[in-house]
């Protein structure tokens, strides 16, 4: 465009002249009217963030030259790719001009990063940041619950996404599922799931809706455009704050996005997701079923094998009668010995008295001699029948004593009709396997012990009763 002509022209042949401001509109419409539409690409530099007021300034250069560049505040919201420094990129605008300081640059109306390169540049750049921010130390992963009671789906609530979670879900093990619905591609999709993952968080436990034991954030799969939404900042962040245990199901198994770092768990699949969330059903109702089948027979086991210690220390007890002899011949013996020491201690108790009273001469004194003496016998008698209780009481303690060892002795047991089997060194025999033939083993019978033999080829048959012999007048005869 050529700058208006001159209406006056002066004499002497010199231009118009025009003031700095004719000049700088007069540029401006030209820049603006040739440059309406371009695409710039270059790398962004002197990028430092939203201005206070929601404009953003920076520049675009490459090796030889550089251009301003500037983002009005609502072409910035609705980006899908935020500027970052050092992010070489393909701006979308027109070229225009600033007045206020003669130069030209270019407003931006929309911005991609330059290619797949870019963004895995980009994407490496942002991982390596928040790395170092500790936003993905293993440290900060959290165990997933067993048998979680409620689960949280932050997905599209259209795709088959959610239709896969919940047939999974379904055939493992049914659970109660609250789906938060949030868009997974777009400009919005990165602060909707950001802010369903931190609405889940927000949830009060035993409030009325039930707050999820675990989340799951999933996406099926896409380009790396498509799923960038996974890996913005807020996103990422969002994960990593969760106090609930989280499992990330972005895209396909080949598919990384930045949110699988921050969460505590990555699944492959939306599907794999649903199967890490929950066990199967069928093999925790089986695998009950075994552990109380195995605690029934080792329960038996051990019934089995504490009464069997329990009858070998019972047969190693002595008979009772035996236990009880000893102490009671000595009983007999002292009960013996006392009475004959009571009525030597009363002879001499009144031996010693006669002597006494032959010495004593005061009258008062013989009387009570005589009034004691007389009071003797019966205090002989009521001593008498003191020992006689003492020791009856004795016996009956005694005895009691003697039937409660008799109850607990194996004897009991063998006049039920039980028999006991020893060997040659007098031990027990459990079985019959292991004994050879012409063994001598003792039975213990209630009334006697009886001594056998083992009989080749297995248990001895009892041999066949003889007929008793017939007197001479044909009449069976005794068999004694």
């Amino acid at each position: 465009m050529t700058p208006p002509e001159p209406q006056n022209k002066a004499p002497d042949g010199n231009a118009h002249e025009f003031s700095v401001s004719e000049i700088s509109f007069a540029l401006k419409r030209t820049v603006e009217d040739t440059f309406g539409h371009v695409r710039v690409r270059g790398e962004i530099t002197g990028y430092r963030g939203p201005h206070s007021s929601g404009h953003c300034y920076f520049g675009l250069k490459d090796d030889k030259a550089r251009i301003d560049a500037v983002i009005w505040r609502g072409a910035f919201q609705k980006l899908r790719f935020k500027p970052e420094e050092g992010m070489e990129a393909i701006a979308t605008g027109k070229l225009t001009t600033y007045p206020g300081s003669s130069k030209y640059q270019i407003v931006i109306e929309h911005l991609e990063p330059a290619g797949a390169g870019a963004l895995m540049a980009l994407l490496e750049e942002r991982r390596k940041k928040l790395a170092a921010e500790g936003l993905f130390a293993a440290e900060r992963k959290r165990a997933l619950p067993y048998l979680p009671e409620v689960i949280g789906v932050v997905t599209s609530p259209t795709g088959a996404v959610i239709r896969d979670i919940l047939h999974r879900l379904q055939d493992r093990f049914p659970r109660h599922v609250i789906v938060w619905p949030v868009r997974v591609q777009g400009e919005t999709s990165a602060a909707e799931v950001a802010a369903a993952i931190r609405g889940f968080n927000a949830m009060e436990k035993g409030g009325r809706i039930p707050r999820p034991d675990v989340l799951i954030v999933a996406r099926g799969g896409g380009s790396i455009e498509d799923l960038w939404s996974f890996n913005e900042e807020i996103v990422v962040r969002a994960a990593a704050e969760s106090a609930i245990p989280l499992i990330s199901a972005v895209g396909h198994e080949t598919d990384t996005t930045l949110i699988d770092f921050a969460s505590d768990r990555r699944a492959p699949t939306p599907t794999a997701a649903a199967e890490m969330a929950v066990p199967v059903r069928g093999d925790l109702v089986a695998d009950v079923r075994d552990r109380a089948t195995r605690l029934m027979r080792a329960e038996a086991r051990l019934v089995e094998r504490l009464r069997a210690e329990l009858t070998g220390l019972a047969r190693g007890l002595p008979k009772l009668t035996d236990l009880i002899a000893l102490p009671r011949q000595r009983f007999d013996n002292a009960a013996d010995r006392l009475g004959r020491a009571l009525i030597r201690a009363a002879e001499v108790k009144g031996a010693a008295f006669h002597r006494i009273e032959g010495r004593l001469s005061d009258r008062p004194i013989r009387q009570r001699i005589a009034t004691e003496r007389k009071a003797l016998p019966q205090l002989l008698e009521r001593l008498g029948r003191a020992e006689k209780r003492g020791l009856a009481d004795l016996g009956r303690r005694l005895d009691g004593q003697a039937k409660l060892l008799e109850s607990y002795s194996y004897h009991g047991v063998l006049k039920r009709g039980y028999a006991v089997v020893r060997d040659e060194a007098g031990k027990p025999v459990r079985a019959a396997e292991g004994q050879k033939p012409g063994a001598a083993l003792e039975i213990e019978f209630a009334d006697d012990r009886l001594g056998v033999v083992v009989a080749p080829g297995g248990a001895a048959k009892p041999e066949p009763k003889k007929a008793p012999p017939k007197t001479p007048d044909g009449k069976q005869g005794s068999l004694l």
